[in-house]
């Protein structure tokens, strides 16, 4: 599709600014179907071809999810952009606003439009696999605060019996009970589609993989359509090396972004620790390369790579991961 105009979308809870880039023209919509609607209105009354039209926005979380599915079910494309990254782009500014804010997203999506890519609608079971396995994570994050909690009641001398400890206990069992749940219904959604399924049970053959991280690969690259290879997500969580240097006097080594999705990035590394236990070929690459001096947390960060790229091999060949694959030909 040939992009002829750019729509910079400035979403909130309650309201949506746009503003179109060639007519620099602003609407502010409600978040809504009926809000929705008007916006059709006011792109028809700036003459605008919807099938030569990209709305750009940033990840916003659900506040985007109902406009997401209205501009797939009206043929509109749209993509999301990294919020960092096009505020970067237009260097120094000053002052605030969301109409602003749409209109410098406007101004980014204009200045990549020929690199943009429209996004996909998400199957719908996808859909469902996302919302319980954000809905998991955040009760395993409430689950972590209690017992944090509790521990540091326990070292001030506050009694085991005590109520401020046991209210805290209970709600823990209560947590444990719903985390339960949603890995129960987590897998029905999984075994209702056959190709999530597949990858999810090739995934788990390779040797540091578990549930947790299997369903968070699917999730993260829409079940291995939004990254064309392993080192494109390996950037996207933060394991990639890059260079560092300028001239002469600058030759530092290569290292990590700071810019990545950090919750990937821990269940890598929990993966990566995994496997040197338990993967006799990864086990022995740590111990010699730590033995040649090398840092323990570069070389974890290699064996994180590793499991990448073999997470992407599986799917790629559609077969499981063999181990010492060599001698099993």
């Amino acid at each position: 599709m040939k992009v002829q105009h750019i729509i910079g979308a400035d979403l909130s809870k309650k309201t949506i600014d746009l503003v179109c880039h060639l007519s620099n023209d602003h609407i502010c919509i409600e978040n809504s179907v009926q809000g929705f609607k008007q916006m059709l209105k006011w792109v028809r009354q700036q003459k605008i071809d919807c099938s030569q039209t990209m709305v750009v926005m940033e990840h916003t979380g659900l506040y985007s999810f109902c406009f997401e599915s209205f501009l797939h079910c009206q043929g509109i494309c749209f993509t999301k952009v990294n919020a960092l990254a096009s505020k970067r782009s237009l260097g120094m500014i000053r002052g605030k606003s969301d109409k602003l804010d749409a209109e410098r997203i406007a101004i980014y999506g204009n200045e990549k439009k020929d690199r943009l890519r429209a996004d996909k609608p998400l199957d719908e079971g996808l859909k469902r696999l996302q919302m319980l396995y954000a809905t998991r994570l955040r009760i395993v994050k409430q689950r972590t605060a209690l017992t944090c909690a509790v521990r540091e009641y326990k070292h001030v001398g506050i009694l085991q019996k005590d109520l401020i400890i046991q209210a805290q206990i209970k709600m823990i069992k209560v947590c444990d009970t719903q985390i339960k749940h949603l890995a129960k219904e987590i897998k029905v959604v999984i075994e209702q589609h056959q190709t999530v399924k597949q990858n999810f049970s090739l995934l788990q053959s390779v040797k540091g993989v578990g549930e947790v991280l299997a369903c968070a690969m699917i999730l993260k690259t829409h079940n291995f359509q939004l990254f064309e290879n392993a080192r494109k997500f390996a950037c996207f969580c933060g394991i990639a090396p890059f260079e560092y240097t300028s001239g002469t006097s600058i030759k530092r080594k290569a290292r990590v972004s700071q810019l990545a999705d950090k919750r990937m990035k821990s269940l890598l590394d929990l993966s990566a620790k995994s496997a040197i236990q338990y993967d006799k070929e990864l086990r022995e690459y740590y111990l010699k390369r730590t033995q040649n001096g090398k840092s323990k947390m570069s070389t974890i960060n290699v064996v994180r790579n590793k499991i990448l790229y073999r997470m992407f091999a599986v799917i790629k060949r559609q077969t499981p991961f063999l181990e010492d694959y060599l001698n099993a030909a």
